[in-house]
Parts: C-alpha cells; sequence; structure tokens
C-alpha cells in the first residue's frame, strides 16, 4: 500500500511538472510574437 501511495505521488509531481513546464514554453512562445507586435 505505501508503494502505491509513493508512486501516487511520484505520478502527480512528474505530471505538476510536466504542465508547469509546458506552461512555461507555451509563454517562452508567446514572447517573440508579442515583441514582434509592438515593433509593427
Amino acid at each position: 500500500d505505501t508503494d502505491m501511495a509513493k508512486e501516487m505521488v511520484e505520478l502527480t509531481k512528474n505530471n505538476i511538472l510536466l504542465q508547469a513546464s509546458q506552461a512555461m514554453l507555451a509563454q517562452a512562445n508567446q514572447a517573440p510574437q508579442g515583441v514582434l507586435t509592438l515593433l509593427r
């Protein structure tokens, strides 16, 4: 049972990290577009 709980914690942590990195990537991709829009 403890192993199962540990696995669930690991899985949840990894999912959160994955979502966070995806969000950061999305923001990083949007930033240059915003700069280009300002320059126009």
